[in-house]
């Protein structure tokens, strides 16, 4: 039963990302295919530990050996590919970095209110500088080579950006400068949040950190111990007895 909740937990998590439109999560997987196809895994991964997790039951309460192996045997697997992608992540942050600044960068120079096409991945954006209170990736300076704002000299600038209340309300899009300036105005004249998001997703990483290690290891520790019982009962099943396999 444990595994099935773990394995619904997982499968969950794999639909959220996919799913998710308003965050974060939804700027990276409608612009990476890595992160999306990574969903998919999670999906996989969690049918495969709900699926587990009821052949681990019936092996155990009817004491088939050959089903408890095959429990065994499966979520050694998850658990190695778990331990390998953790790998891969820690040992390619750097380039997942710059692959992450790349598509900010796109999103940002391409953005543009009237394209109802990329409607739910601008918003997205424009949900992470309002909670994160950041502009752009490294700063408000990325938002100068937007192509819409340098047609308009500057004189706009990203609503979801601005640290006034008032702007916020509009939420995404471009508000206007109060005070005109002469010729082209920069970053400096806008009134935006002078932090990039960069900074802010790196900062609620190290605060949850504990977090998501913990949960990391509490699923490994689970995986673990079912793999201990498993083998602790098929050393307790002296012969398989096919009788005791349900009929269907």
């Amino acid at each position: 039963l444990l595994f099935q909740i773990l394995g619904a937990v997982i499968l969950g998590f794999g639909i959220w990302i996919l799913a998710d439109k308003t965050s974060f999560i939804a700027v990276l997987q409608m612009s990476s295919p890595s992160l999306k196809m990574g969903a998919y895994i999670l999906i996989g991964v969690g049918a495969l530990t709900m699926l587990m997790g009821f052949l681990g039951c019936v092996g155990a309460v009817n004491e088939i050996r050959c089903l408890l192996g095959l429990y065994f045997t499966c979520l050694m697997i998850i658990l190695l590919a778990q331990i390998a992608a953790a790998l891969v992540i820690y040992f390619q942050k750097e380039t997942l970095k710059v692959e992450l600044s790349d598509i900010v960068a796109d999103l940002i120079e391409n953005y543009d209110p009237s394209d109802e096409e990329k409607r739910n991945l601008q918003d997205a954006w424009d949900y992470v500088q309002t909670q994160i209170a950041c502009c752009g990736w490294t700063g408000a300076k990325e938002w100068e080579n937007n192509e819409i704002l340098r047609n308009k000299s500057n004189a706009e600038y990203p609503c979801s950006c601005s640290n006034r209340s008032k702007d916020l309300e509009e939420g995404r899009g471009f508000c206007s400068l109060e005070e005109p300036v002469n010729g082209t105005a920069t970053y400096a004249d806008w009134p935006v949040h002078e932090q990039g998001c960069m900074d802010g997703v790196e900062q609620w990483l190290k605060d949850n950190l504990g977090i998501i290690l913990g949960v990391c290891t509490g699923v490994a520790v689970i995986e673990l111990l079912g793999m201990i019982l498993s083998i602790s009962l098929c050393k307790n099943i002296h012969s398989e007895d096919y009788t005791k396999v349900p009929k269907s």
